[in-house]
């Protein structure tokens, strides 16, 4: 065979053999393409989603707040993922230990209009021409030998009540109650009368009382009634608009603890009283604990009524140089259990001669009190030099604001 024969044989031979798809040939490549992209994809999110999953444990472990103040042992998720299980039971009640003293700047932060640190504010506009809708806090500054009243909005903006306060008993006229549960009057005890401020009008009101030296406010829940008392007498004083022959000025039953006549219910020991529209208490429910002695008011919720006391030495909360103090949580529905929370001290249970810096920090009878509730969850507790929120449902304690001030009440526009 010649070469030059060659050529046409190999053409014949090509004419019998298929003609290939290049189009279907490209389009498998680029699947295959597509396909090892798409798994790159998936395996480089998965190495990073698992990467932050451990850098946001290690931050909750390292800086947690309450991680560094309670024991792991004592976390439970039968409530929440971050519930803190009872220390124990006091009178057949559960009780948690509320954080050493000297530790509250490591608790997460509930965040409020407070901000972290409560203290007199350098800017203050007058009420007059900067009306709150909702008060979240009231402070007493001193001007000479009056006070005057400032508020705090729930924009964190302060305004100043064009009003003087005199001293009461020594005291100042605030008392933790003054916040009327609409967020818009506070009210004020002066000897023979009640002071009211309207934060949405500026409307300043007086309301002549018999003689003597109120302390204490507490309002109804309707907003249209405050109890206003003194040692051995109080008052009903109608602020709104009443029903049908109801006198503004109404003597009630009293108490020689001022702070102990609170609406709609009153902590006493032994058991919850309720306020009745007549001006009495009558009993609601019974409850035992290891009470000497009631400190500020109590503050209902629907579920609850809440107050701290002081109780004598107790097994449960071991101290070296201080009685135990506790709030009492006491429900008003047979489902649902009463709480307490006990204040410890730093060196609680340690059996060691307390240093000088521990003793600075203790919280002596007289130095806490209860400020209301935040919400239904979460109640708000004043100690020495912090106001904290505990929360009923798991148990654990936050830190709401570090106090530069003395005596403050609370209101409604604490919440969003």
């Amino acid at each position: 065979m010649r070469r030059e024969d060659v050529p046409p044989l190999l053409f014949q031979a090509a004419d019998q053999l298929p003609e290939p798809d290049l189009a279907d040939a490209a389009w498998a490549a680029g699947l295959k393409v597509r396909r090892r992209r798409r798994r790159a994809v998936l395996i480089s999110f998965l190495v990073v989603l698992v990467a932050l999953l451990v850098v946001s444990i290690t931050i909750e472990v390292g800086s947690g707040g309450n991680a560094d103040i309670i024991p792991p042992d004592r976390l439970t998720n039968t409530a929440a993922p971050d519930a803190v299980e009872p220390s124990g039971q006091i009178s057949g009640i559960d009780f948690w230990l509320a954080p050493p003293p000297g530790s509250e700047k490591f608790l997460d932060r509930l965040e409020t209009p407070l901000g972290d640190r409560l203290e007199f504010p350098g800017k203050v506009h007058s009420l007059a021409k900067h009306k709150l809708d909702r008060v979240a806090a009231v402070l007493l500054a001193k001007n000479g030998d009056t006070y005057v009243p400032l508020l705090l909005g729930r924009d964190s903006s302060w305004s100043q009540a064009a009003v003087g306060l005199v001293a009461v008993d020594g005291r100042q006229p605030l008392s933790p109650g003054a916040v009327s549960p609409d967020g818009k009057v506070v009210a004020f005890p002066q000897p023979g009368q009640l002071v009211t401020v309207d934060a949405s009008t500026a409307e300043i009101s007086q309301y002549p009382l018999p003689a003597g030296d109120y302390r204490s406010v507490s309002w109804l829940d309707d907003a249209q009634r405050v109890l206003v008392s003194g040692p051995g007498v109080a008052y009903r004083v109608l602020i709104g608009e009443g029903g049908d022959g109801e006198r503004q000025i109404a003597r009630i039953a009293a108490s020689n603890d001022p702070d102990a006549v609170t609406a709609p219910f009153r902590l006493e020991t032994g058991h919850v009283e309720r306020y009745m529209i007549s001006g009495q208490w009558v009993e609601d429910s019974t409850f035992t604990l290891p009470v000497q002695s009631w400190v500020g008011q109590t503050f209902s919720s629907d579920g609850g009524v809440a107050r701290l006391f002081i109780a004598n030495k107790l097994p449960q909360v071991p101290t070296l140089v201080s009685q135990p103090q506790g709030v009492a949580v006491i429900s008003t529905f047979r489902s649902l259990p009463s709480r307490l929370l006990m204040l410890g001290e730093p060196f609680m249970g340690s059996g060691r001669t307390p240093r000088a810096a521990d003793l600075a920090e203790v919280r002596q009878p007289g130095c806490c009190a209860v400020l209301g509730w935040y919400d239904e969850q979460n109640l708000l507790v004043k100690v020495r030099g912090w106001v904290l929120a505990w929360d009923l449902y798991s148990g654990r304690v936050r830190r709401v604001t570090e106090l530069a001030v003395g005596e403050l009440a609370l209101g409604p526009g604490l919440r969003p």
